[in-house]
This record gives C-alpha cells, sequence and structure tokens, in this order.
C-alpha cells in the first residue's frame, strides 16, 4: 500500500466513524495536529503508533489493509449480530446482502 493509499483508507475509516483528526490525535495521546499531520503526507506513524490506531479502530492490521472491506467497522458489528441465528436467518441475510450488491 502507497502513502496516499494508506491516507485514503485513515481519512475513511476516521470519517465512517464520524471523529474529527484533533479528536482521534487527543484519544492516542498525540498532538492535536498528529492524525492531520499523517492525513496531509507530512508524517508517517511508527509501527506501534499504527498499533494504536488499529485498536483505536478496533480492527486489526489486516483489516486496515483490506481495501476490498469498505467498511471494517460495520462489517465486524454484522458479523457479530447475525452470531445464533439459525441456518434459515442466515440464508436469508445471504440473500439480501446478495440483492443489495447487485
Amino acid at each position: 500500500m502507497e502513502q496516499k493509499d494508506f491516507i485514503k483508507r485513515l481519512v475513511k475509516l476516521r470519517v465512517d466513524k464520524g471523529v474529527s483528526a484533533r479528536d482521534m490525535s487527543l484519544t492516542l495521546g498525540q498532538s492535536p495536529s498528529y492524525i492531520n499531520n499523517i492525513e496531509n503526507g507530512i508524517s508517517l506513524p511508527s509501527m506501534t503508533a499504527f498499533t494504536y490506531i488499529c485498536e483505536y479502530f478496533d480492527i486489526t492490521p489486516h483489516e486496515f489493509f483490506d481495501i476490498e472491506s469498505s467498511n471494517p467497522i460495520k462489517e465486524k458489528e454484522l458479523i457479530n449480530a447475525v452470531k445464533g441465528l439459525s441456518n434459515e436467518q442466515l440464508e436469508h441475510l445471504i440473500a439480501i446482502a446478495k440483492g443489495l450488491k447487485k
């Protein structure tokens, strides 16, 4: 993943979460401009900081880099919501999901 793609992914995840760059920076224990500097290509996070960013979004590094997953946070929520459903209920949900993709 190139830096521009990393930045796009970070921005999308942050916006989807509905948080400002400043608030995210402060929550991570960084300066108010930390995330803004990353999103503007001024700096990149260390590996440790990247791990904290993933934890902030409640995703794994793999999920961060999985660009086929448009919203890994919501996908995890959906997976947790379907646990315990019957096979019939799961089949209905699968049909709905396939219909939505068309």
